[in-house]
């Protein structure tokens, strides 16, 4: 009882310290560098800020900006020759029964309304302006000798086992085989005519972040992959990777993934669409259907859709005033009481 032995090895609080106390003091050690390391993967703080971009240069995600289709479209108003008047000629017969067309006027009895508006498009004309912008943008594109990346170039990734011809990147398509293309896949894939819009801001925000035009060696892959995306982010029950290999039949899944991959890392993953962005594509593919005589169909409107349009409007009138209500207060607090006092000026 009295041996200062003890089977049990404890520390005293003395023990404790002295042994901290011949600890060296902490160093820190010099800061490996990325090279040192062996890791060159991109820090998030050196990417390039989106919002740095200039507005103009940027519209799928600035409401202001103009949409680049529209701007491409333009150039061919700015000079109306007749080369230009037949193209356009022939793009609104494309779109209209031969005969002799009357345009419809509202009057006093009768109102024409077209049955698109921003929340519910026209599934039919608003893929009829999509391949429109579309083929604009392969026809007014910037010939300075921007790259062509792999992963868009038909040539090493067919879509079909058919022999890609050699001039293949020498000629535009035409915009019925544009709309042929995109309508397969939208009935396929039974996709919305939203799904359309935001195929559309994919396909410029892509071109805007990459630094790359639409030609005609990429403009399927590049409209594939835009589709194939913005039906995953739209839709609520979106079409699989390998659905759209049963619609492409010579195409395979490997091939789909890794385009939806490097798609994702060319947005930089901003998948966002805001609804302002959301409706300015809106009206201004309404406005190049307008300027290329390809107008929404007009129908007469029909006491079914007036009482539609009645229970809308007055369905709003209702949230508008509720939430009028609830930003009106029942009672202040006088601790938190701000009110403006008017007090009469004494002038002598």
């Amino acid at each position: 009882m009295g041996n200062t032995t003890s089977c049990c090895v404890s520390s005293s609080p003395k023990h404790r310290r002295s042994n901290h106390s011949r600890l060296e003091p902490y160093r820190p050690e010099p800061e490996l560098s990325r090279e040192d390391t062996g890791c060159n993967l991109q820090h998030i703080s050196d990417r390039e800020n989106i919002d740095d971009l200039p507005m103009e240069y940027n519209p799928s995600d600035h409401p202001r900006a103009s949409t680049i289709f529209l701007s491409k479209s333009q150039t061919d108003v700015a000079v109306p020759n007749k080369k230009v008047r037949e193209k356009r000629k022939s793009l609104y017969i494309n779109h209209h029964h031969p005969g002799p067309v009357r345009r419809k006027y509202s009057s006093c009895s009768t109102i024409f309304l077209d049955d698109s508006t921003v929340s519910q498009p026209n599934l039919k004309y608003t893929i009829k302006c999509v391949a429109l912008a579309i083929y604009y943008h392969i026809k007014n594109r910037d010939v300075d000798g921007r790259m062509l990346l792999d992963i868009f170039d038909e040539k090493l990734h067919p879509l079909s086992k058919s022999e890609v011809p050699a001039d293949y990147d020498k000629h535009d398509p035409e915009q019925k085989q544009i709309y042929r293309f995109v309508r397969t896949l939208f009935s396929a894939a039974q996709l919305t005519a939203e799904c359309a819009i935001v195929t559309l801001v994919y396909l410029e925000r892509l071109l805007t972040y990459a630094e790359i035009d639409i030609c005609p060696a990429n403009w399927k892959r590049i409209v594939l992959g835009a589709i194939l995306l913005a039906s995953k982010v739209w839709d609520d029950q979106a079409v699989w990777n390998v659905d759209y290999c049963q619609i492409l039949k010579d195409i395979t899944v490997e091939d789909m993934n890794e385009l939806e991959r490097q798609f994702l890392e060319l947005l930089q993953f901003n998948i966002n669409v805001p609804s302002s962005v959301y409706a300015k594509y809106y009206f201004d593919l309404r406005s190049l259907a307008e300027a290329n005589n390809l107008s929404f169909p007009l129908e007469p409107l029909s006491r079914e859709k007036a009482q539609k349009l009645e229970a809308i409007s007055r369905l709003c009138d209702d949230k508008y005033k509720d939430l009028k209500k609830l930003a009106k207060k029942r009672s202040v607090s006088a601790d938190n009481l701000t009110v403006v006092r008017w007090c009469p000026a004494i002038i002598s």
